[in-house]
């Protein structure tokens, strides 16, 4: 099995999980500690303060750890934070919108889909027509990661001001590569995982609960016990969690955000990320692709998602990894043959684009592409 690592001559263009940089790596070389101790506990309040500064979170609000993948943070959310007497918007524009319908459906919330074709941005009379109607909650994917589009945040926030609705977002893959303000959008909740932007091993979920949001958790009925964020609020007021956590991975976390916060915060971050982004799209109008989101102010600075003009998307990726030891996004469902995904996050830099410039280059020479 080849490992994601330069070393070993694999370069990492997926979103996730993503290759990490030598703070990192340093932390998932050593034995994971014992955890129900007051050493873990300031690590883990330390995570929780840096995450709230990074994500411009209001006053009063709080974090949570869970070990489990984003979806788990959705999932928990949703269980925690609605209830039975909430009337639900769900912004479905592809595989991860469609997740949190298929949660509302699960759980028996009351829901209303706002369709947006793949790839293009939410329009105002889409809320317009939801306008004035009672609804009390609001599910988005800031960054719907199967199409690279990135939601217009700020017509969502005064959308949801306007009606007094509580406004959950998933920023799992948009946190650190995208502007997010949290007090600013008036965000009840964020979500954001441990295998994307912040650069760490996959298994732990991030949530961001402001005032309004741990009271509504604490006033519904408890309908879960391991993602209950009851729980997990309870015991992360000792820098603790209810159950045994992926603690290496928490460790991890607090060697990137620490990094993070040394090397000029999370916007210095972003615009490295920003950078890199550019620095693809502006090499890749060399290629015979097509942008799936159009409009660059409606692409997240993590990932370009490209639509192939051959319908070889999966051959494209096989090809990569195979011969020329580069791992890129491949899309699933009716999208897998026709598009694939470059990402711009983890430990990247200009020369592992150049290498993929390179391959793609004697791809197009053989006619793959």
């Amino acid at each position: 099995m080849v490992l994601v690592n330069k070393e070993n001559n694999m370069i990492n263009f997926t979103v996730g999980p993503v290759m990490s940089g030598e703070e990192v790596l340093a932390v998932s070389g050593q034995s994971s500690p014992y955890f129900r101790t007051k050493e873990f506990s300031d690590i883990m309040l330390q995570n929780e303060n840096i995450m709230l500064k990074f994500l411009h979170a209001p006053k009063n609000s709080r974090c949570v750890f869970l070990t489990s993948s984003g979806t788990g943070a959705m999932e928990s959310c949703v269980m925690n934070i609605l209830n039975k007497d909430d009337k639900v918007i769900v912004v479905n524009g592809g595989t991860f919108g469609q997740r949190f319908a298929e949660l509302c459906e699960l759980h028996s919330l009351i829901y209303t889909e706002i369709k947006c074709k793949f790839g293009e941005q939410i329009r105002k009379e889409q809320l317009d027509e939801l306008d004035g109607k009672g609804y009390t909650a609001l599910l988005v994917n800031m960054h719907e990661t199967s199409s690279g589009v990135l939601y217009n945040m700020n017509m969502l926030s005064e959308f949801c001001k306007k009606n007094d609705i509580c406004l959950i977002v998933d920023a799992i893959s948009a946190f650190i590569a995208d502007e997010l303000d949290m007090e600013k959008l008036g965000a009840a909740a964020v979500i954001t995982g441990s295998q994307k932007a912040l650069a760490v091993h996959p298994g732990v979920s991030i949530i961001a609960l402001s005032e309004s949001a741990i009271n509504r958790v604490e006033s519904n009925t408890e309908k879960c016990l391991y993602l209950s964020l009851k729980e997990a609020l309870k015991n992360m007021e000792r820098g603790q969690t209810p159950f045994t956590p992926a603690v290496t991975i928490l460790l991890q976390i607090n060697a990137r955000l620490v990094s993070m916060l040394n090397n000029g915060g999370i916007d210095s971050e972003r615009q490295k990320i920003r950078g890199l982004a550019l620095y693809f799209r502006n090499h890749i109008k060399e290629f015979p692709f097509e942008y799936v989101v159009e409009n660059d102010i409606d692409q997240s600075n993590a990932i370009t998602s490209l639509r192939t003009t051959k319908k070889n998307a999966v051959r494209i990726f096989e090809e990569l990894k195979d011969n020329y030891g580069i791992w890129i996004c491949p899309n699933g469902g009716i999208y897998k043959d026709d598009i694939f995904r470059v990402g711009h996050i983890g430990n990247l830099n200009e020369q592992d684009y150049d290498r993929l410039f390179a391959a793609l280059t004697d791809l197009k020479i053989k006619g793959i592409i």
